[in-house]
């Protein structure tokens, strides 16, 4: 299933960046290409390979 080139639904999400948590939705990414990708907040072991 390809979800290239597809509009984001409306969402609002924690993220961490530069040392801290913000705030981030679907209009930070407006107009922009942008990658998502999700890692488990317990670390629990992925094999990132």
């Amino acid at each position: 299933m390809s979800v290239i080139n597809t509009q984001v639904k409306s969402f609002k999400n924690q993220a961490f960046k530069d040392g801290k948590f913000v705030e981030v939705t679907e209009r930070d990414i407006e107009g922009k290409w942008s990658v998502f990708f999700f890692y488990p907040a317990d670390f629990t072991f992925v094999c990132p390979t």
